[in-house]
């Protein structure tokens, strides 16, 4: 086995550090080709005609940085691509070596990190990946890591210290999606609390404080209205967060509601104001239930797993005298005896297939629910 070391031909001028190359492999970047070209244009004309004095002759050429993302490692690794057949980015450097094949221009390198960034979101990386995305006016990775935000804001990333990175226009923005997944009302708002007190360091101010009011209109996309468990009302008077206007009206709304029998008079959008329940579906078992309680009327929501990739999902009526009540009307949970009950409802899923997410749903749908088969099933999903 022979091995031939050519010695280089070119000496790139960049973040403070000569580094060695050879002519012929910088085609791959646009940025390299130009200084090189540019390097040539105004080299001595003496020394292009002496053709042994210009193969040993090295051209030097110079590249400023500026970009916070691009270490001396991130670099290294671009430039080491520029020789490889297959690129080669580890996951802990993806986010400089992307920001370096901007600036080199260099395509397929930087659509590899691009892609590998779609693949590898998480709560550590969600927050830096969709500044990147939005930095290089990915629209694709912008919109990943949305969707990620979507169905993992409340079951994942609300539970890490990772919640502190995300900004206030960004949470908005997901807080405002008809696609967000919540498990409850409260859970969402609890999620939100986490994050302001993340940003404040300590425990959050009053929102009608000076400090508080900055974040008052986060606070407005969240369906306070939606949490009715006697607990977590009790729990809202106690964080001492909200302004007393607010909670009055959420009282005044629930008083309402149960007064008229569960008609929420209050509530009339239904694409900005229905109550959300949701359940998270992992590989096992085969069969999850919740069971939602509101204004006196029980719902369990079900989904049923058929195949690998089949499941189907609906609500149904749990009559007030059902075992597995047991534990809602133990805590001073209210009972309707009405027979029917007129729901405006729609049932979402989402599911991410051969990676892509993909939704189904009932659309919006008004049905009579009784407490008897087959009146008090849903349609399925």
């Amino acid at each position: 086995c022979k091995l031939y070391f050519v010695s280089s031909d070119v000496i790139l001028e960049c973040l403070g550090f000569s580094w060695e190359l050879h002519r012929a492999y910088l085609c791959k970047s646009e940025t390299l080709s130009k200084l090189f070209t540019w390097a040539m244009a105004r080299a001595n004309p003496h020394d292009l005609e002496n053709k042994e004095k210009t193969k040993t002759r090295k051209i030097k050429i110079s590249l400023e940085i500026h970009d916070p993302l691009i270490t001396k490692i991130a670099f290294a690794v671009a430039l080491k691509n520029l020789y490889s057949i297959e690129l080669d980015v580890s996951m802990e450097d993806v986010l400089g070596v992307m920001a370096a094949a901007s600036v080199l221009e260099f395509p397929s390198l930087f659509q590899k990190c691009v892609i590998m960034m779609k693949n590898g979101i998480c709560s550590a990386t969600i927050y830096s990946f969709y500044s990147a995305g939005c930095k290089f006016k990915q629209e694709l990775l912008v919109n990943a890591c949305e969707r990620w935000l979507e169905v993992n804001l409340v079951p994942q990333l609300g539970r890490q210290i990772h919640l502190r990175k995300l900004s206030q226009e960004l949470l908005q923005k997901v807080l405002r999606s008809s696609r967000l997944f919540t498990f409850s009302e409260f859970y969402l708002l609890r999620t939100t609390l986490f994050w302001v007190f993340l940003h404040l360091s300590k425990r959050c101010a009053f929102l009608e404080r000076e400090t508080g009011q900055s974040y008052m209109s986060v606070f407005q996309c969240l369906r306070l209205h939606g949490i009715t468990s006697s607990k977590h009302l009790e729990d809202l008077r106690h964080i001492n967060f909200f302004p007393q206007t607010w909670l009055t009206r959420i009282l005044s709304n629930h008083y309402h509601a149960l007064e008229n029998g569960g008609d929420m008079a209050f509530q009339r959008d239904f694409s900005t104001q229905a109550v959300r329940f949701g359940l998270l579906i992992k590989e096992e078992p085969k069969y999850c239930s919740e069971i939602v309680s509101l204004y006196g009327f029980f719902f369990q929501i079900k989904a049923v797993r058929h195949e690998a990739s089949s499941y189907s999902f609906y609500m149904q009526r749990v009559k007030y005298t059902d075992p597995i009540l047991s534990f809602f009307t133990s805590e001073r949970s209210p009972v309707s005896m009405r027979q029917e009950r007129e729901v405006k409802y729609e049932i979402k899923a989402q599911a991410l297939i051969d990676g892509k997410w993909q939704e189904f749903s009932t659309y919006q749908l008004t049905q009579k629910f009784g407490i008897t088969k087959p009146s008090c099933r849903s349609q399925v999903s």
